[in-house]
């Protein structure tokens, strides 16, 4: 079985990171000293390696930004919604696979919910293995960086319903879906965002929070993937095709 791990900010190599039985196809988002930021990452590019790499599932983790000031920081959430209303890249173009017109495999994904429910499921049992808090369900934001965001653009998330924001992962779910691979996304709450307490996360505990995730996200993805194994992998929704 291979499954594509996708990272982000913090944890910018898997090492040490096996299952007997699993190849593990690493993709890190801002690469080694975090060379791009979120407006450059090639998220197009980055699932269809993964998907030309045959990988038969894809979990990606973040660090995030909790909008919800109940999510506990250094907590986990894995995320069962999606708040993407832009649905573009950084450059403004439509966030999707299909860019030819005629092309035999354009088509529309039509779902309920975007990400994978086993693979979900295998990330829940993984934290609680592990020993970590994670919340089961929450809307994931996607907010465009490189800047973090404002106190009037947060209330507005919140008030949709978002549970924690970050700038990447928008793109993945979305050309996840189209390209039919299960995925599902674990975040790790670093910060609250803009105007969530009447205190400001300090920028020092930020920092220290990125820097405890990568241990986190390794304790869980450890326990975690080798139960993708015998894990329902039926991608989210259909899509609806044209020939």
């Amino acid at each position: 079985m291979k499954v594509g791990v996708i990272t982000g900010t913090g944890t910018y190599e898997l090492a040490g990171l096996s299952a007997e039985g699993l190849e593990i196809v690493h993709v890190s988002r801002h690469e080694p000293g975090h060379r791009r930021l979120s407006n450059h990452v090639d998220h197009r590019a980055n699932i269809r390696w993964l998907r030309d790499q045959g990988v038969d599932a894809i979990v990606a983790v973040t660090v995030c930004g909790a909008v919800d000031p109940s999510v506990p920081l250094g907590s986990l959430i894995v995320f069962d919604d999606l708040h993407f209303l832009a649905n573009r890249f950084a450059d403004g173009s439509i966030c999707t696979l299909h860019e030819t017109p005629g092309d035999a495999e354009r088509g529309h994904w039509i779902y309920e919910q975007p990400f994978a429910a086993g693979v979900r499921a295998a990330l829940l049992e993984g934290a609680r293995e592990a020993g970590v808090p994670a919340r089961d369900g929450g809307c994931y934001g996607h907010v465009d960086g490189p800047r973090f965001n404002t106190r009037a653009e947060i209330r507005s998330l919140a008030l949709a319903g978002v549970t924690a924001v970050s700038q990447t992962a928008g793109p993945e779910t979305v050309l996840a879906g189209e390209a039919e691979i299960p995925y599902a996304l674990l975040g790790y709450a670093t910060d609250y965002a803009n105007g969530v307490k009447e205190e400001a996360t300090p920028v020092d505990e930020l920092v220290r929070l990125i820097g405890a995730s990568g241990a986190t996200f390794s304790d869980v993805l450890a326990r975690a993937l080798p139960l993708l194994a015998d894990a329902d992998l039926t991608p989210p929704g259909t899509i609806y095709r044209f020939e």
